[in-house]
């Protein structure tokens, strides 16, 4: 950086091109960091060009998070290619730190959005490859409803093995809604309306409170939506949405 037309340029002057303040300029005056090489008749600063040069490394060291104490020790080796070259370095480390910041922020928005902790890999490898564009089209379709609220709160906080085992026990009770269904049980028997209910108390538990009105609710969904039941069975099984409806009317009626 030159002074305009070469000419020593006041505290002023030279706290507007430096970008610092006045205030600045006179501190580092005080501590011997930037001492102006000259001065008018009445004694106030003039910075010259070198000053500025002096000021913008001081500025550079002091954004890269240097101490005064370990700028004026850099500052006091003269080769500007050994600045640049520390200078880059430093910039190169700070930039690596700030890409895993900026990856540590992404996996918590992801987490914060998507109301798990798992990576998108363990989500893959948990629930495959269709979970996630699943879970954006529940959350475009209930996203403003409590229930939705309530289980993002609860499964932002699971970890991997709650994860598991949340899986190794929903699996389990689907075998059992299936295998009822497939037993050639009507859904008003007993031991129908017990696989739906214990489907209900896992909802209860892990998601949200899923009292059984509600659950009447989303019986309707395994009718509206043949996917339900494909995700409870694993395949498509002709009158199985209607079943597990049935069955949870019944339980519902069963508990009043």
């Amino acid at each position: 950086m030159t002074t305009e037309n070469g000419v020593s340029l006041t505290v002023g002057q030279a706290a507007e091109q430096t970008g610092v303040t006045v205030r600045t300029l006179h501190h580092y005056d005080e501590i011997g960091q930037l001492r102006p090489s000259g001065r008018t008749a009445s004694g106030y600063r003039l910075y010259t060009a070198a000053d500025l040069e002096r000021m913008q490394q001081i500025v550079l060291y002091r954004r890269l998070g240097f101490s005064l104490e370990e700028v004026a020790e850099l500052l006091a080796d003269s080769d500007a290619v050994a600045h640049l070259r520390r200078q880059r370095q430093t910039v190169m480390a700070r930039m690596a730190e700030l890409g895993d910041l900026v990856e540590s922020i992404d996996r918590a928005l992801e987490a914060e959005m998507s109301g798990t902790t798992l990576s998108a890999a363990e989500r893959r490898e948990l629930f495959g490859e269709s979970f996630d564009e699943e879970q954006r089209e529940a959350q475009e379709r209930w996203g403003d409803t409590e229930q939705w609220k309530q289980s993002a709160a609860r499964t932002k906080r699971y970890t991997k093995e709650d994860w598991e085992r949340l899986k190794a026990e929903q699996r389990s009770i689907f075998d059992r809604v299936v295998a009822t269904f497939r037993s050639g049980a009507a859904p008003e028997e007993t031991e129908a309306m017990d696989a739906v209910e214990e489907h209900r108390v896992f909802i209860d538990r892990w998601f949200y409170d899923c009292p059984r009105e509600f659950q009447v609710k989303l019986g309707e969904l395994y009718v509206a939506d043949p996917r339900y039941g494909e995700g409870i069975a694993g395949e498509a099984l002709e009158g199985l949405g209607e079943w597990i409806r049935d069955a949870i009317v019944a339980n519902a009626a069963r508990g009043g």
